[in-house]
C-alpha cells in the first residue's frame, strides 16, 4: 500500500462522488474527474453535505472535515488524471469504459492501475481492447458507497496478480470488505440478486401482490430494503440493463428474462430516486 498515494475517480455521478468521498475519508490524495463542469458542482456539492452530516452527528471533527476535504480535487481535464490507482465510474458502455482506460494508460505511461466500477460488463471483454490489459481489475462497489461495505474484486485473465492483492489492500485501507472473483457474467452479487428482483416483478405482472406488499414483506424478513425500493435507489437503467446483460452472457435463460415492467420504467424515463419517479415517486 506505500506505493499508492493518489486515486483519479473518473465520473462524478451518485458513484463516482461516493468513490471519491471513500478515497479521501481514507487519506489518499483523490481527483476526481467528469468532461461535466456542472456534474462536478453537483458532485462536490454532494460530498460536502455528506462529510458535513458526519461532522452534525459526531462522527468526525471540524479537523478531519477539513483534512477530508483537503484531499479533493476536481477537474474536467483528464491531462490531470495522473494517479497511482484509476477507478472508472462513468456510463455502463464497454467502448466508452475502454476509450477512457487506453487514454488514462497513455497520461500515465503504463504505470496506474485501472479499475473499472462495472455491475456487469466483462472484465475480459473490457481488457481486449486495452493497450495494457495486466493492469486492469474490476472494483465493484455498491450503492451508497460511503456506507456500503462489500467490494467486489474482480480478475480477469489477463489480470496481473499483484494488482489483484494492491487493490484487495486499498479496500481494506478504505474500510471496505473485499471480495475476490473471477470475471463471469453478473459477478457474485449480481448474478444471485437477479431472482430478487425477477421474482417481485413477475409477482406484480401477475398480479398476486403489489409493488408496496412485496417490499413490506421482504424488509419485515430481514432485508433492509425491499427490491422495488432497491431498484429505485440504484436507477431503473442500470438495474434493467445488467439484468440483460446477465441473461444474455448466460444463453438467454427463461428463468433469467427481463421483466416488461422495469424495460416499461426505463422507456418513459421513470428510472428511480435520480429522475424522482420510478416504482415509487420521490
Amino acid at each position: 500500500m506505500s506505493n499508492i498515494h493518489t486515486i483519479c475517480v473518473c465520473g462524478a455521478g451518485t458513484m463516482g462522488s461516493g468513490i471519491a468521498q471513500v478515497a479521501a475519508q481514507a487519506g489518499f490524495t483523490t481527483i476526481q474527474f467528469d468532461v461535466s463542469e456542472s456534474m462536478l458542482l453537483k458532485s462536490k456539492a454532494a460530498i460536502e453535505k455528506s462529510v458535513q452530516f458526519l461532522v452534525d452527528k459526531q462522527k468526525i471533527t471540524a479537523t478531519q472535515q477539513r483534512f477530508i476535504l483537503g484531499n479533493l480535487v476536481f477537474t474536467s481535464n483528464i491531462n490531470d488524471c495522473i494517479a497511482n490507482v484509476c477507478i472508472e465510474a462513468i456510463i455502463e458502455k464497454k467502448e466508452a469504459k475502454i476509450d477512457l482506460f487506453n487514454q488514462l494508460t497513455a497520461i500515465n505511461a503504463n504505470n496506474a492501475i485501472l479499475a473499472t466500477n462495472t455491475s456487469s460488463i466483462s472484465i475480459n471483454e473490457i481488457a481486449e481492447g486495452l493497450n495494457n490489459s495486466t493492469n486492469l481489475v474490476g472494483m465493484h462497489f455498491f450503492n451508497p458507497a460511503t456506507i456500503m461495505k462489500l467490494v467486489e474484486v474482480v480478475k480477469g485473465n489477463a489480470t496481473d496478480e499483484s494488482v489483484v492483492e494492491t487493490i484487495v489492500a486499498l479496500c481494506k485501507q478504505m474500510n471496505k470488505v473485499p471480495v475476490v472473483c473471477t470475471d463471469a457474467p453478473g459477478f457474485i452479487v449480481n448474478r444471485v440478486a437477479r431472482h430478487y428482483y425477477l421474482e417481485a416483478m413477475k409477482l406484480v405482472e401477475q398480479n398476486l401482490a403489489t409493488i408496496e406488499n412485496v417490499d413490506a414483506i421482504m424488509e419485515a424478513t430481514g432485508f433492509k430494503m425491499g427490491p422495488f425500493k432497491l431498484m429505485d435507489l440504484i436507477g431503473m437503467d442500470i438495474n434493467f440493463g445488467v439484468s440483460n446483460i446477465v441473461w444474455e452472457a448466460l444463453g438467454k435463460p427463461a428463468r433469467l428474462t427481463p421483466s416488461i415492467l422495469q424495460q416499461q420504467k426505463v422507456e418513459e424515463g421513470n428510472l428511480g430516486r435520480k429522475t424522482g419517479k420510478g416504482f415509487y415517486a420521490y
